[in-house]
């Protein structure tokens, strides 16, 4: 099958782009995990394949002359070219990193579409700690400013993969002392944390995000197996919460087996899919062979250059276009069922699991 534009897709998860024009470090350096990036790597050779002619340019044009049209153009140009190019109709935007960033206005109005803000549980608990310190109010402050911001948001999410490992302890009571770091690494407030998370989650009606697999170098890739968070897990399974497990490579079979034994776990895998190269519809074919069809949702995890955004949307329809492909020459499926597929996938679960502006938010069944 060949999945175009048409495809409208919901991208529940990426981040703004770098609000400025680029040289050769600047984009290489964005084109991987922790600095590491290069046009000689598989994500390289996807830009220079789909991402140029958006920008008028001949498949596989060079490096050199690619980053020359991109500057002749100016970022925003190409990020209005390439965003668009994406065929998403809804972005949902983690707005918890550095300065330097499209905003989530910003964001919007080159990308076109409907955005939405996922609230980075971290973020917000770092702010309220520089302003108070690590007062015994701390806590009480933490919580008014994670529910003020999820009242206008579309998720929450937790980075506690980076901090502590995902096998952070379950409390839903604070610890006694509050040390006042500017990135918080205690395990306790950040168990405290993630479970405050969980419970305002299953009260508004939100999902949400935990980072799980491969990342930035300060991530400890051993402490971000989704397997890890089993006993979590099982403590929410009945409280109306929805699990997003994000990203999951290498871990993504992991991750389908915790959505095929708990009904409230979702998953995807954004970021993993523009840098896997061809491997993009292996990696689709793995997730899908035990994770219930319902539980598995479309991002790209785009940050930085638009360049990632577009290729997850346009790998994602690539590899998910032969994969289907393969399954209805072997009468796997039918072509009914292979475009319910692509519906449920590209938009239809994140409809489900996510709210729409403009709709009312009624707290889940517990």
């Amino acid at each position: 099958m060949t999945l175009t534009g048409d495809v409208t897709l919901t991208d529940h998860h990426c981040h703004g782009v770098t609000a400025a024009d680029l040289d050769r470090p600047g984009f290489e350096a964005l084109l991987g995990e922790g600095r590491r990036g290069s046009f000689d790597s598989a994500l390289g050779l996807a830009v220079r394949r789909w991402c140029a002619p958006v920008l008028d340019l001949p498949p596989h044009t060079g490096a050199d002359a690619y980053l020359a049209r991109r500057a002749d153009l100016g970022w925003r140009e190409v990020t209005a070219r390439l965003l668009g190019a994406a065929g998403t109709a809804r972005w949902l935007v983690d707005t918890g990193l550095p300065d330097g960033l499209t905003g989530l206005t910003e964001f919007g109005e080159l990308a076109g579409g409907e955005t939405g803000e996922i609230v980075r549980l971290e973020q917000v608990a770092e702010q309220v700690v520089a302003e108070v310190g690590g007062t015994a109010k701390a806590f009480d402050r933490i919580e008014a400013a994670v529910r003020e911001r999820a009242a206008g948001a579309a998720g929450l999410k937790t980075v506690v993969a980076y901090r502590t490992g995902l096998d952070f302890p379950l409390t839903d009571t604070p610890p006694p002392t509050l040390a006042p770091e500017h990135r918080l690494s205690d395990p306790a407030t950040l168990g405290w944390l993630v479970g405050l998370g969980a419970r305002l989650c299953a009260e508004l009606g939100l999902p949400l995000q935990i980072h799980t697999g491969f990342g930035d170098p300060d991530l400890r890739l051993q402490h971000a197996d989704p397997l890890l968070l089993t006993d979590f897990l099982r403590a929410t399974a009945h409280t109306g919460l929805t699990v997003v497990l994000l990203h999951c490579w290498p871990f993504h079979r992991n991750a389908a087996y915790l959505a095929h034994v708990f009904e409230h776990v979702r998953m995807d895998l954004g970021l993993a899919i523009p840098h896997v190269g061809r491997g993009a519809r292996t990696l689709l074919a793995e997730a899908l062979e035990l994770a219930p069809f319902r539980s598995v949702l479309y991002s790209s995890d785009g940050y930085g250059l638009p360049e990632l955004h577009y290729l997850g949307a346009a790998l994602w329809r690539d590899a998910l276009g032969k994969l289907l492909d393969e399954w209805l020459a072997d009468d796997v499926i039918t072509t009914a069922d292979a475009e319910n597929l692509v519906s449920t996938l590209a938009h239809g679960n994140a409809a489900r699991d996510y709210p729409f502006s403009g709709t009312s938010r009624k707290p889940k069944p517990r």
